[in-house]
């Protein structure tokens, strides 16, 4: 188990990290440096060896390695990303980039939850493990990248296509989006249920642009050569489109043992009814039951009484296992002859065993920490950098574990205003991680 001190710097390094403002614009607009070389400086006080690889100045990532006990072993990768979303510090109620901890106990800033703990929470573990003499059993590569809040260009796309040999011998790794606490409401016996969700699976990213041509002109003037016209009726029927449900085994697990829980019995020919039944844990699932395009940003036209010759649009689409043809036939026929789309940035879905002797060692550290707690299986709606290392033939796994309180809201925090986390949350998960981390 990690030491006292261990404890306190898990708290620390997550405030310190939040500080480093590692806003990630898009389109190249980014610096991850300050974190890199921090991550880089708490690493080599431990005795290990780090390395600061860039594609482009300031995008930094860090690439580690700890050698295992079992030298026959496969590598597991551990990796975090140091690059958070924008926030506008007016909108909040404690500066995004202060790391402050209240008097309620919660540490606040943009990367709270996503993901500088997780990165805290590693470089925690590792330093405690540095002052007790610990070595895990697998050999463990670190990875803290750079761009993943993008297209991960400058990031876990670039390690994966330059600096390959890093992570030679791993076959499995774990990142953001699982092992948090989610408050389910109660079973059939009126427990209270604290549900765990861990990741075995992702859709894929289809971020989409939309473009149609028509004949410019005068607003006064009638014109059935109408770009935004065309535009804004393809998007419409995207927008309104009802995907049909396609069941991947990572969800049918999901499904079966969440029903489990509510006493539910699952019906796949009915996924939508079974989801409705199971109360607050159908946030878990119901994103991942089908397809999806949501019409995310429009652009046309420069005067009120000029008809533009173009018009363009910006679909998020995601695309399960399977159903990527599918998904490329209906956004054809969504669209029609008026309105041309392509892809902007793309990746694959992912999908991991659940019956895998990683995904049950972290089923027991959970447990290990609380009991009375429900680790199970889930898909997550949108992707990680986990995407990025598949292409090296390493199985992605979801695991940042946090303790969290009722009503906390894990989903609406991550990106949005008042991003925090709970201090003793950040020890339970640092217990958790360094337990899973030991024995996988």
């Amino acid at each position: 188990m990690v030491d006292a001190q261990a404890l306190d710097e898990v708290v620390t390094f997550t405030s310190e990290l939040i500080r480093i403002d590692t806003t990630n614009r898009g389109g190249g607009d980014g610096n991850e440096r300050g974190a890199a070389e921090y991550a880089v400086a708490k690493l080599t006080d431990a005795g290990v060896e780090a390395a600061i690889l860039e594609k482009a100045p300031m995008r930094s990532n860090v690439v580690a390695r700890i050698e295992g006990t079992d030298p026959g072993a496969d590598a597991l990768l551990v990796h975090g990303h140091l690059d958070v979303v924008p926030a506008e510090a007016a909108d909040w109620s404690v500066h995004p980039f202060s790391g402050e901890i209240t008097d309620d106990g919660m540490l606040w800033g943009r990367g709270a939850l996503d993901m500088k703990s997780m990165d805290a929470m590693i470089l925690a573990t590792v330093r405690s493990w540095a002052r007790e003499g610990v070595r895990p059993r697998r050999p463990i590569v670190i990875a803290f990248t750079a761009d993943e809040e993008a297209s991960a260009e400058y990031g876990a796309g670039y390690l994966a296509d330059a600096h390959a040999d890093k992570f030679a011998g791993c076959t499995e790794g774990v990142s953001e989006s699982g092992g948090f606490t989610f408050h389910g409401g109660t079973d059939t016996g009126g427990n209270q249920l604290r549900i765990y969700p861990i990741g075995a699976g992702e859709r894929g990213t289809a971020w989409l642009r939309l473009a149609a041509r028509g004949t410019a002109g005068h607003g006064s003037k009638a014109n059935p050569d109408n770009a935004v016209s065309k535009l804004a009726a393809a998007v419409a029927r995207i927008g309104a489109h009802e995907w049909p449900v396609r069941l991947t085994p990572t969800v049918r697990a999901a499904l079966t043992e969440l029903s489990a829980l509510y006493g539910v019995e699952p019906d796949f020919g009915d996924a939508d009814g079974t989801v409705a039944r199971l109360g607050p844990a159908a946030q878990l699932v119901e994103s991942t039951l089908r397809n999806s395009a949501n019409p995310t940003v429009l652009q046309a036209g420069y005067k009120v009484n000029v008809i533009p010759e173009h018009a363009s649009a910006e679909v998020d689409g995601r695309m399960l296992p399977g159903a990527e043809d599918e998904f490329a036939a209906t956004l054809d026929e969504l669209c029609g002859p008026d309105v041309r789309w392509e892809f902007q940035h793309r990746t694959s879905p992912l999908g991991a065993p659940v019956d895998s002797p990683t995904f049950a060692a972290m089923r027991e550290a959970v447990r290990r920490f609380d009991p009375e707690g429900h680790p199970v299986p889930f898909c997550m709606s949108g992707g990680t950098d986990a995407k990025q290392f598949a292409a090296l033939g390493i199985t992605g796994y979801g695991f940042s574990p946090l303790g969290l309180p009722p009503e906390f809201g894990y989903g609406r925090l991550a990106h949005g205003v008042d991003e925090r986390v709970p201090v003793e949350g950040l020890r339970f998960g640092l217990r958790v991680l360094d337990d899973f981390l030991r024995r996988a």
